[in-house]
C-alpha cells in the first residue's frame, strides 16, 4: 500500500508540472507571435507586450522549478532517477527594450524558441516518467 501511495504522489506532482508546462508553452507561443510582429516593424509597445508574456512564463517557470525538485524527491522514494531541469534568463529582455532593433528582436525570438524547446524536452521526460509510474503500478497490482 505504501508503494502505491508513493507512486500516486509522484504522479500527482508530474501531472501538475505537465499542466504548468502547457501554460508556459502557451505564453511563449504568444510571446513569439508578438516577437514576429516586433521583427516586422513593431514598436516599443509590442516589445513591452512580448516581454509581459515572457515575464508571465518566467514566473510560472519558478513554480515549475520548485515542483521539479519535489518530483525528484518523490521519484527517489520509489528508486527512479529524474534529473531534468529548466531555466531562463532575463538579460536579453533589458537589451531588447533599451536597444529595440532587429538584432535584439531576433535574439529575443531565438531565446523564446530555445525556451519552447526546453519546455518540450522536459514535457517528454515527464511523459516517460508517467509511463514508468504506470508500469510500476501495474507490476505491483
Amino acid at each position: 500500500m505504501e508503494w502505491q501511495k508513493e507512486i500516486e504522489e509522484a504522479r500527482t506532482v508530474a501531472l501538475r508540472v505537465l499542466d504548468s508546462l502547457e501554460k508556459i508553452e502557451k505564453k511563449l507561443h504568444s510571446a513569439r507571435r508578438w516577437g514576429i510582429f516586433d521583427l516586422l516593424g513593431g514598436d516599443f509597445f509590442s516589445s513591452l507586450i512580448k516581454h509581459s508574456k515572457m515575464d508571465d512564463a518566467q514566473r510560472m517557470l519558478r513554480q515549475v522549478q520548485s515542483d521539479l525538485v519535489l518530483l525528484q524527491k518523490e521519484l527517489k522514494d520509489i528508486d527512479i532517477q529524474f534529473t531534468e531541469d529548466i531555466s531562463a534568463s532575463g538579460f536579453e529582455k533589458f537589451m531588447d527594450i533599451v536597444f529595440d532593433n532587429i538584432v535584439s528582436d531576433w535574439l529575443t525570438q531565438s531565446r523564446i524558441n530555445k525556451s519552447l524547446q526546453e519546455v518540450a524536452r522536459v514535457k517528454a521526460a515527464l511523459n516517460d516518467v508517467l509511463i514508468t509510474l504506470n508500469r510500476l503500478e501495474q507490476g505491483r497490482e
